[in-house]
């Protein structure tokens, strides 16, 4: 048993140790991703990510980086500082009563790195102004986004058009600048973002024309792939000439609202040269290269001119200048705004394929320039167009809505597709007008014809039709040659007519079934008889799993009774459809074969031999082959080339002089001597002492006569040595007053009269009884030292011999008294 346990036992250690495995979802980051972002295109999609996120610590990352992707507003980030720094905690926008330290930066900056998309809006005052200088002052680096790569700034001030500057980083790609009314510094920050940024996607929308001088502004601006400028006076010759010299251009949006065609044929004015109808063939012209010696003078252009006015009737020339080659070459995508015959003008100068093209229309227009228009897309672009998306400006959608909500009459115009022809490349067509709503049996088959790889096709599928006004014209038999013809189409919103009796025809053209139709829009389509309807879309679209309409019974042009039958529809149509496919299903069965009958028959099956001798003797035949070589001599010259070369390697010499005498500099210095005055007593005091010198003859003293010797041997001694070490000066004795009287007249003659004055107290010290007086207070403290001196074991010596020192050597130094020997 133990032997089997320990196995067993390792086992649930090692699975203790290892650490949990992932969740099948989770392992695989790629497949993650796409779910999270799913989640977050759903309703409430943050909310739910950010609950999936706290789920799993393999959710956190991926989850943290899609919530911190995309921000509306700044408010988010701001919200990340300390609570005791905002003015008001539960609503940061409004500023910060503080200024943040070091530490309170964290946060923001550790999540500032994951915001790849930022839209700021000054209208919604969402973040106090007051914030962002702040920001911009304390900011602990030089970018608080450093990932940024998309910023979307909408502004009505200077001063918010100024706060762009805090976010302008070496990695942003996109810029998408909106501006509400006239600023003057606009050009300023054009020419800042063009010197610190090398951009991708430039768009710039102003009610105001842009600065004249906008290209160059952004002449650095290389790199540009799409642009997009939508304010007066964007569509210039010069902006022109600049958007073609761009050398990765694939997408340009203008905005021509307003402009003539004169004004949009200019735009193309600066720019190369044209294929044809350019007017310099004719030897009058200044850019013609014909002198005109050769040609004819009597040559009529009256056949000429007729050709050409009946071209620009036809709608297939307005203008005298065509399609210009080498402009706009990498050009793929193009968006324009304005009226028909301006955008026509437009198009006539583009020769590139285009791939998207996106046309904003005033609705209506007019018949003939709308069949010009599709003619023109169709010769042109026919052979490279993908997706053609046609839209109402934003005027006639707002003269709609007016007409809407004063309960007006609704206006309807024929909308004709007959001028649309080999779109061969076309897969998406997506029109969607509000008057121009009309559209007729034919046209759909127009457009089958036209385009047969067609995938998505609407055709005004918020079309309103009333009661007083009508039915519409398209009915549902006439999508069957749409059907037919477009085998790839998976999506169709359009307005029908159910209410008319299919043609039984329809159900005899097994063609007509499509089996990628799979999504069906049919807005405010009118039916009768929802069971005729039913089955009509189950063979047009017996794989279609969507049906959708209009059910909302406060939108405009809602009729219930429709709104009733296309709900009846939605329910028998499943079935129909199932029905419909087994039908087929079955009808293409192939029929069993009759069984075959059997029969046993007996062959004779026993073979035949035979004998048979054949020669093969081999032929055999001799061959030679010479195979003696060519040889060759040939002597090559091996001589190196040599040349001599002469250098001239005489060093050159420069003579430079340097000046080395040092500058003098003469400066008067102030050395008059500080003079200093004191007066010292130098009067020796005197005291007299009396001392008993008789011996007390009580006592009997007896003295031997060789220690009286000896002791008279050693006084004289020490007398003599005491008078070697005293130095005496040997001077005449001269009074006080006359000494004085010499110092005094001496300081007068160095220091002048004036010092007379100054030392009038010096007659003082020429009297016998002050110069006594300083002489004993002098004389005292070298005394007292002496006295200090003597033994202690003979006192009375000490003061007998007190008044019979000599004299102190330093006696009368730095006094007036000259020192004399007694």
């Amino acid at each position: 048993m133990p032997p089997r346990r320990a196995p067993r036992q390792q086992q649930q250690k090692q699975r203790q140790s290892e650490p949990p495995k992932a969740p099948g979802l989770v392992r695989d980051p790629e497949v993650t991703y796409k779910v999270m972002e799913y989640v977050l295109d759903g309703p409430n999609g943050k909310r739910t990510l950010s609950r999936l996120a706290r789920v799993c610590k393999s959710l956190v990352e991926p989850g943290l980086g899609l919530l911190w992707k995309e921000l509306d507003n700044l408010v988010p980030l701001i919200s990340l500082f300390p609570n005791h720094l905002f003015k008001r905690a539960k609503r940061p926008g409004l500023g910060l009563a503080e200024t943040p330290a070091q530490e309170d930066w964290s946060k923001v900056l550790q999540y500032g790195e994951r915001v790849r998309r930022l839209t700021y809006d000054e209208s919604s005052k969402s973040v106090s102004p007051s914030i962002f200088p702040i920001l911009e002052e304390h900011r602990p680096r030089t970018y608080i986004l450093p990932n940024l790569t998309t910023l979307v700034w909408r502004v009505e001030t200077a001063a918010g058009l100024d706060r762009i500057n805090l976010f302008l980083n070496p990695e942003l790609q996109n810029l998408t600048l909106e501006i509400g009314a006239r600023l003057p510094q606009l050009g300023t920050v054009l020419a800042d973002i063009s010197r610190r940024t090398k951009l991708a996607a430039l768009s710039v929308t102003s009610l105001v024309p842009l600065p004249d001088d906008l290209p160059q502004l952004l002449a650095s601006q290389t790199e540009l792939d799409k642009l997009s400028l939508l304010a007066p006076a964007a569509s210039s010759p010069a902006v022109g000439r600049w958007a073609a010299s761009l050398p990765r251009l694939r997408a340009l949006q203008l905005d021509l609202t307003g402009r003539s065609p004169q004004v949009a044929a200019e735009f193309f004015k600066q720019i190369g040269v044209t294929a044809s109808g350019s007017g310099i063939s004719t030897p009058n012209s200044v850019a013609s290269r014909d002198s005109g010696v050769f040609s004819g003078e009597d040559i009529d252009f009256t056949e000429i001119k007729k050709a050409m006015k009946k071209a620009r009737r036809r709608g297939t020339v307005a203008n005298e200048r065509g399609p210009i080659i080498g402009a706009f070459t990498p050009l793929r995508i193009l968006q324009l705004t304005g009226e028909v015959p301006t955008i026509l003008a437009f198009l006539r100068n583009i020769s590139s394929p285009l791939t998207q093209l996106e046309l904003i229309i005033e609705d209506p227009f007019g018949e003939r320039d709308w069949r010009a228009l599709c003619i023109l897309i169709s010769q042109y672009f026919g052979n490279s167009l993908q997706s053609l998306k046609v839209s109402a400006s934003g005027a006639s959608r707002f003269n709609d809505l007016v007409r809407t909500t004063s309960r007006g009459e609704a206006v309807s115009r024929r909308l004709s597709l007959e001028g649309l022809s080999n779109l061969l490349h076309l897969t998406k067509l997506d029109i969607d007008l509000p008057e121009s709503v009309i559209i007729q049996n034919s046209d759909v088959s127009q457009v089958g014809e036209a385009c047969p790889n067609l995938e998505i096709l609407r055709l005004c599928p918020t079309a309103r039709f009333p009661i007083a006004g009508g039915p519409p014209s398209l009915t549902l038999d006439g999508l069957a040659p749409l059907t037919a013809r477009c085998r790839g189409l998976e999506t169709l919103a359009v307005v029908v007519n159910a209410d008319e009796i299919v043609d039984p025809q329809m159900y005899l053209h097994p063609i007509v079934s499509s089996r990628t139709l799979l999504k069906l829009h049919l807005g405010h389509s009118w039916v009768r008889d929802p069971l005729v309807a039913a089955i009509a879309l189950s063979h047009l679209a017996p794989h279609a799993d969507t049906l959708r309409w209009f059910h909302e019974k406060n939108r405009p042009g809602f009729i219930e009774t429709h709104a009733l039958g296309w709900q009846r529809v939605a329910e028998m149509l499943p079935p129909l459809q199932d029905l419909r496919l087994t039908e087929r299903w079955v009808a293409g069965r192939p029929e069993l074969p009759e069984p075959r009958l059997m029969f046993d028959q007996a062959v004779d099956a026993t073979p035949e031999l035979c004998n048979r001798v054949v020669q093969a003797a081999p032929q055999m035949a001799s061959s030679g082959t010479q195979a003696a070589p060519e040889t060759a001599e040939r002597a090559v010259v091996a001589r190196p080339r040599a040349h001599s070369i002469a250098i001239d390697a005489t060093p050159a010499f420069v003579s430079t002089e340097v000046d080395a005498v040092p500058p003098v500099v003469e400066e008067a210095v102030m050395a008059s001597p500080t003079m200093v005055s004191q007066e010292i007593e130098a009067v020796a005091e005197t005291a007299e002492e009396s001392v008993d010198a008789v011996p007390e003859y009580s006592e009997t003293m007896y003295i031997d006569e060789s220690e009286a010797e000896a002791e008279a041997d050693a006084d004289a001694a020490s007398q003599q040595q005491a008078k070697a070490q005293a130095h005496f000066i040997q001077q005449l004795y001269v009074p006080a007053i006359v000494g004085s009287a010499i110092a005094l007249a001496w300081k007068t003659m160095v220091f002048g009269p004036n010092f007379v004055t100054a030392r009038m107290q010096d007659v003082w010290s020429m009297t016998p009884f002050h110069a006594s007086k300083t002489h004993a207070n002098v004389a005292g403290p070298h005394e007292h030292e002496k006295v200090v001196e003597v033994s202690e074991e003979e006192p009375e010596l000490a003061a007998v011999s007190e008044k019979a020192q000599a004299p102190s050597a330093d006696a009368g130094v730095g006094t007036d008294i000259v020192p004399v020997c007694i």
